[in-house]
């Protein structure tokens, strides 16, 4: 597992940070994080520090919605999902190689943990689609 592009603890990013580090990127960054806003109101940003760095959690009172870590010109979307939320995802109009992602993703107590690398619209268009099927889960 990769380690995040802001790896210093006593440093945490910045809008300006994130915009250097994912280059043309940040646009579908930022448009990930204002989707989750409009579709869910309760929602909110927190970041947080571990051994892997720096990443952004979006997420409301009960549980997370989306993961993102940012690494170099791109980032990284993880999810957690339930049984439902991944039925309702394999039978969505997402790429075929995100659902092979979602398929082959290790399942856990919690769910199925799936992570997406971003690096074009489409596929944080699919990324917006399943921010809806984990919020209407």
């Amino acid at each position: 597992m990769n380690s995040s592009v802001f790896p210093d603890k006593g440093k945490k990013p910045e809008r300006e940070d994130l915009k250097k580090a994912l280059g043309k990127n940040f646009d579908l960054w930022d448009g990930i994080i204002k989707f989750v806003f409009k579709s869910h109101k309760d929602s909110f940003e927190e970041w947080n520090y571990s051994k892997l760095g720096w990443s952004c959690r979006i997420k409301d009172k009960k549980r997370a919605i989306i993961y993102l870590m940012p690494y170099d010109k791109y980032f990284m979307s993880s999810f957690v999902f339930g049984e439902k939320a991944v039925k309702d995802s394999l039978n969505s109009n997402i790429a075929d190689e995100i659902k092979n992602t979602i398929k082959s993703s290790k399942v856990y107590a919690e769910g199925r943990g799936v992570r997406i690398e971003v690096k074009n619209k489409k596929v944080a268009d699919d990324v917006k689609e399943l921010i809806r099927i984990k919020l209407n889960n």
